[in-house]
């Protein structure tokens, strides 16, 4: 794989596609985010041979990790790490995470978790569009926070 970019770039790779979508002074929004993360999502990375190497994730819920309960929308990548021997050793992911105090519009969509994982023979458009009409109700809501990270798992 000599053409892609290693994992360890996918970070950086994000990050950049997130400041081509946002003002100089304020956050991107959902849906500028969604398709800079589409277009990062479409960067293939050198990654394992395995078919859960490298994946996508969305997903939203009302959680309270650090603090009081927020309402979560996250888009993460993940990628698969091997040790010496070619064995799994552990996940890297990078998201970017939006944050919005929670209402009741909010707790009535729920929850949902939906992966699509490369070199599976899923269709990355189809898979966009089933996360696309779970944004609609999100388009006009401004987030408390935005915040792009990477995190091993």
């Amino acid at each position: 794989m000599p053409d892609r970019l290693p994992w360890e770039e996918a970070c950086a790779f994000l990050r950049t596609e997130l400041k081509t979508v946002t003002a100089a002074t304020s956050v991107p929004t959902l849906e500028a985010a969604w398709g800079a993360f589409l277009r990062f999502g479409q960067q293939r990375f050198a990654t394992p041979p395995l078919p859960d190497a490298d994946g996508l994730l969305f997903q939203y819920g009302t959680h309270a990790f650090s603090g009081p309960p927020m309402f979560i929308v996250n888009f993460a990548r993940q990628f698969a790490v091997i040790d010496d021997e070619g064995e799994h050793d552990h996940f890297v992911q990078v998201h970017c995470e939006f944050r919005y105090e929670p209402d009741v519009a909010l707790d009535d969509l729920g929850s949902l978790t939906t992966w699509f994982f490369h070199d599976t023979g899923q269709d990355i458009g189809l898979w966009a569009e089933s996360v696309e009409r779970h944004l609609e109700p999100l388009l006009d809501r401004r987030p408390s926070a935005v915040e792009q990270y990477q995190e091993r798992v």
